[in-house]
C-alpha cells in the first residue's frame, strides 16, 4: 500500500448555501448548512486514503473541544495525525464559507496564523516508508523541514501552490513537482508564462497549472502541453483542487508517470464536482486498488 505524507492546514469548514451574498449590515437565511473538515493538505490526504493509500497528515490541531471534530474525521478516513501543537488550547482554524446558486463562493478564514507551530522534528522512520510528500505552504517551517528531509532521501515532494506565501521561495529549493492554481503568482510574475519561468529557474522540474474546468497546462523537462479536464455538470467545486492534489499524489506514488497522474487526478476531481461538499463523491467513486 502506497504511503504518503501531507504537511499543512487542517480546518473546520462551516458551509452555507445561499440565494445571494449579504450586503453590509444585512442578514440572509441559508438554504442549507454543512460542516466539513477541510484544508488543502487535509482534503488531499483524505483523497489519498480513499483511493487506496496510507496517508499521514502533519498539521496543528491542539486540544480544544472542537479539535475532536478534526481528530474523529481523520480517524474515520484512515488518516494518521501528527499534531504540530498538541498543547494548543484555543479553537482550531474555522472557516466560514458561503456558496450562492451560481456557484460563487465567499470564504472567511484565519488560516494558520493563529496557531504557533514550532519547527518540528521530522519522523525519519515514517519518511523512510513514504513514496511521496505533499506540502501546502501553511505552517511553513513544517513544510520546509519535511520537504528538505524528503529531498535528502530522494522522496518526491509535491507543492500545492494555491497562493504565494511567505517562505515559498525557500521551500521551492526542495520541490520536485509544483501543481499550482492559475492565481499562483511569485513576486514579480505578472502572468502565467512568467510564473512557469520562475518555477523552472528555481529548479522545479515538473509543473502543472490548473484552470478549473479548463485544460491543465503542464511542463516536464522538454515536454509541455495541455490536458483536457472532463466536463461534468458541476454541483459544487468546493475542495476540487485539494482532491486533485491528493489524487495526483496517489497515482504518482503507485507508479504512474507525471502526465498520466495528472490525467487520472483530473478525472477524480471532476467527479467530485458532481456532488455537494468534499466527501459525497466518495460514495460513488470506489477508487483504485493500491499497487
Amino acid at each position: 500500500m502506497a504511503q504518503g505524507i501531507f504537511v499543512g492546514l487542517s480546518t473546520i469548514d462551516v458551509v452555507y448555501s445561499v440565494d445571494g451574498f449579504p450586503t453590509p449590515n444585512s442578514k440572509v437565511a441559508a438554504r442549507s448548512q454543512d460542516v466539513f473538515v477541510g484544508g488543502p493538505a487535509t482534503n488531499a490526504a483524505i483523497t489519498f486514503a480513499h483511493l487506496g493509500g496510507r496517508p499521514s497528515l502533519v498539521t496543528a490541531v491542539g486540544r480544544h473541544v472542537l479539535a475532536d471534530v478534526i481528530r474523529k474525521e481523520l480517524q474515520a478516513q484512515s488518516v494518521q495525525l501528527i499534531d504540530l501543537n498538541p498543547g494548543f488550547d484555543d479553537a482550531p482554524v474555522i472557516s466560514s464559507v458561503s456558496v450562492d446558486r451560481a456557484g460563487g463562493r465567499n470564504v472567511i478564514s484565519a488560516n494558520a496564523i493563529r496557531i504557533s507551530a514550532p519547527v518540528p522534528e521530522v519522523d525519519e522512520n515514517m519518511l523512510a516508508q513514504a513514496r511521496i510528500v505533499l506540502v501546502d505552504g501553511h505552517f511553513m517551517p513544517a513544510c520546509q523541514a519535511w520537504a528538505a528531509a524528503a529531498r535528502a532521501r530522494g522522496t518526491p515532494v509535491v507543492l500545492d501552490g494555491g497562493s504565494w506565501k511567505d517562505g515559498t521561495g525557500d521551500l521551492l529549493a526542495n520541490i520536485d513537482v509544483a501543481i499550482c492554481s492559475a492565481d499562483f503568482r511569485p513576486p514579480g510574475c505578472a502572468d502565467e508564462n512568467k510564473t512557469l519561468h520562475y518555477l523552472k529557474s528555481r529548479g522545479v522540474k515538473r509543473i502543472a497549472i490548473t484552470h478549473g474546468p479548463e485544460p491543465v497546462r503542464f511542463e516536464s523537462g522538454s515536454s509541455s502541453g495541455t490536458l483536457r479536464v472532463p466536463q461534468v455538470e458541476a454541483v459544487d467545486t468546493m475542495g476540487a483542487g485539494d482532491i486533485f492534489h491528493g489524487a495526483f499524489c496517489y497515482f504518482s506514488a503507485t507508479g504512474r508517470g507525471f502526465v498520466e497522474s495528472l490525467a487520472e487526478a483530473a478525472q477524480v476531481a471532476a467527479e467530485s464536482c458532481r456532488y455537494r461538499g468534499t466527501r459525497a463523491w466518495m460514495k460513488s467513486y470506489s477508487g483504485e486498488v493500491a499497487l
